[in-house]
């Protein structure tokens, strides 16, 4: 398998909202109409999609998946080019309607980061710090 993550779907109570909060809040693209039942942003790099979390537990009819949006073991993360550019998004993500979990501050590992939650309660870690980022948007590696 080949080291690449194509796609993160989040399950959603509320595509529409969903929709909204990613879209008009924080200016994500995306080519979603109403009705369409699936929203795909176009974020550099890996695709970004919302869905309807019991349409999703339907795609795995063994029983395994509970439907849960919100919190669930993991962050989502956004890297900024800038210190200065975290503040800027986490006003950005709690003007649109998200939660803040975190106000930025220094981190032990001497970058600056602070927490929002979507409409859902996905997390988010905005970060400043930690690795350069390229032209294409991706994180450099050492």
């Amino acid at each position: 398998m080949e080291p690449r993550i194509s796609l993160i779907t989040l399950g959603v109570s509320n595509l529409e909202n969903s929709v909204s909060f990613y879209r008009d809040g924080l200016g994500w693209p995306t080519s979603y109409e109403p009705g369409q039942g699936v929203a795909f942003f176009k974020t550099w790099g890996t695709v970004f999609a919302l869905y309807p979390i019991a349409e999703m537990a339907k795609e795995i009819p063994d029983g395994s998946f509970t439907p849960q949006v919100g919190s669930c073991g993991i962050t989502l993360a956004h890297n900024c080019r800038e210190r200065q550019d975290v503040d800027a998004v986490m006003a950005q993500a709690t003007a649109a309607g998200g939660q803040l979990r975190k106000a930025a501050s220094d981190t032990f590992w001497g970058g600056f980061s602070g927490y929002f939650s979507d409409p859902d309660g996905y997390v988010w870690e905005i970060a400043w710090g930690a690795f350069p980022i390229g032209e294409d948007g991706h994180l450099i590696l050492p």
